[in-house]
């Protein structure tokens, strides 16, 4: 699979996700719990593969996006740190809705820039060749991703 249409298939499934977070009840504590712990599995995955495969190859192909890269493992940090959060947050904890919807806000902003700015730059430069052969990296880098927000390089970043 190319590697931005894998990435865009991972936006859409944590669109999804949050969608059915804001059509939960408000008081649908062990449903909301489930979502992100969903959540948390799918960004953790989405950015291990960026930040291990995608980025880098980005960043050498099409040198121009050097400052997307930077700004976007500066939003994982912000992310990944949420998500630490949230991972140990009770449902009924008064902020638990207020974080999620923050992380939601964030997500979202990254995932318009890179899909407007900063992806059709590197499809042009890259080619469909190489994207697929990426894409097939970043697949088999999933089964590597830890289950730690925290264990993302951007978390120290």
């Amino acid at each position: 699979m190319d590697a931005i249409v894998l990435l865009k298939d991972d936006h859409k499934t944590v669109e999804k996700l949050f969608k059915e977070f804001e059509k939960a009840g408000e008081r649908a504590y062990k449903k909301k719990r489930e979502i992100v712990d969903q959540i948390i599995e799918e960004l953790t995955t989405h950015a291990y593969i960026e930040e291990r495969v995608f980025y880098p190859v980005a960043r050498e192909s099409v040198p121009e996006t050097a400052e997307h890269v930077l700004e976007s493992v500066e939003e994982h940090h912000v992310v990944v740190w949420m998500l630490s959060e949230l991972k140990g947050l009770d449902p009924e904890d008064e902020r638990f809705d207020a974080k999620v919807k923050v992380l939601m806000e964030n997500v979202r902003h990254h995932v318009q820039e890179e899909e407007d700015e900063w992806f059709p730059q590197v499809r042009e430069a890259m080619g469909r060749k190489r994207l697929q052969e990426l894409g097939e990296e970043m697949e088999r880098a999933r089964a590597e991703a830890p289950a730690d927000p925290l264990a993302l390089s951007s978390a120290r970043a």
